[in-house]
């Protein structure tokens, strides 16, 4: 492609972008939709079903492999937007994306050590921590911190991938939930990186967004039709929402529409509350693990989603539940951030995660009475 070709594409890109946004929603929609049928058939006729243990939340084995059908949408569209030269930073996703696909879809097949896992994790991490594009070198005034050492923003930019994938893991116990908040989270990325003048981002954000909503009608399903994302699905989806976190944090500071609502400085907050659900949970059921003197590791029935199953909630019920807290939080920080300080925005975030953290307390202790009235009822 010559550079004369190459300028008409991105004119016409430019002229075109609310459309192109549309177009690959529905291009990462329809492939989904073709390729898990696909994947179904093979993973049922091999035989390739995820088993049935105390702490699954299905009574028959479904197959685990919708990450398949993620991977190779996602992968095709991105290798089309690598066309448009609108970033060289694709290239850095595509092969994290590519490791840690294979780190997920290995533990699928034959359940990979913590040890491999981890170690693949950090492997596709250094792709986008040492990337130019997501480079952190300032915190905008958060705390009072400007400029700060290049090794400390790798380090805060390799946390927040390496947390997130592992927190975005986390929460996919229950049907529908991990897609649900995805596109909720992912969905606010496009109105960001739409405000922002950002059309790569946008647009891998909207690929994400149409991948899981095509992934809900399968997720939901009964019978044959059903699948899960399994871990070469979740981490997967894991990375590309750090993907987009650090380049939401890595961004100019002064764009005229960050300036309306969220201000650089306050970035870190934000992010806390786009990435609510996932950080939330994580850290209560961290929390609930020390304070009872177990590893952070170790499984338990204290996660979100439990507890609203516990309550009596049905999974597609808790899903949309935890997907509409995600929405609300976001809208209440978007809402706020005007008129409220730094000090203030900073209290409403801890305030959100200490008030919510009580409730779901609350909501536990409601479920545990719940199933010792029923024993006691059926005596």
């Amino acid at each position: 492609m010559n550079i004369l070709d190459q300028e008409v594409i991105l004119e016409f890109f430019r002229t075109h972008y609310e459309q192109f946004i549309a177009l690959v929603f529905l291009l990462t929609f329809g492939l989904t939709f073709y390729l898990i049928p696909k994947v179904l058939w093979v993973s049922q006729e091999k035989n390739l079903m995820a088993s049935v243990n105390e702490r699954s939340s299905h009574s028959k084995a479904v197959p685990t492999f919708g990450g398949v059908a993620f991977y190779i949408a996602i992968i095709m569209v991105l290798t089309i937007l690598q066309s448009l030269r609108l970033t060289y930073v694709g290239n850095h996703l595509i092969a994290a994306m590519t490791i840690l696909f294979m780190v997920g879809l290995k533990d699928d097949l034959v359940i990979s050590t913590a040890k491999v896992k981890f170690l693949g994790q950090i492997t596709a991490a250094c792709f986008l921590v040492f990337s130019p594009e997501f480079q952190l070198t300032s915190l905008h005034g958060f705390l009072g911190i400007y400029e700060i050492p290049v090794v400390l923003g790798y380090f805060i930019t390799g946390f927040i991938v390496l947390a997130l994938i592992n927190a975005y893991n986390l929460i996919d116990g229950i049907d529908g939930l991990a897609a649900i908040v995805g596109i909720v989270i992912s969905l606010v990325f496009v109105f960001i990186f739409y405000a922002t003048g950002q059309p790569f981002f946008a647009l891998a954000s909207i690929s994400l967004a149409g991948v899981l909503t095509a992934f809900l009608r399968f997720n939901f399903s009964r019978g044959r039709r059903k699948i899960f994302m399994g871990d070469s699905g979740s981490l997967l989806v894991g990375l590309l929402l750090s993907f987009l976190s650090l380049k939401f944090l890595a961004m100019e500071p002064y764009s005229p529409a960050l300036s309306q609502g969220y201000d650089p400085a306050h970035r870190l907050l934000f992010l806390a509350c786009i990435l609510f659900v996932p950080a939330f949970d994580t850290l209560r059921v961290i929390i609930i693990r020390k304070i009872k003197g177990q590893s952070p590791f170790s499984p338990d029935r204290n996660h979100a989603h439990h507890v609203l199953l516990d309550l009596g909630l049905s999974h597609k019920k808790a899903s949309f539940s935890l997907g509409l807290l995600n929405l609300v939080v976001v809208s209440l920080y978007i809402s706020l951030s005007n008129l409220l300080s730094q000090v203030w925005l900073l209290f409403l975030v801890v305030l959100l995660y200490s008030v919510t953290f009580l409730l779901f307390g609350w909501f536990k202790v409601l479920g545990a009475r719940q199933a010792k009235g029923s024993v006691v009822g059926s005596r």
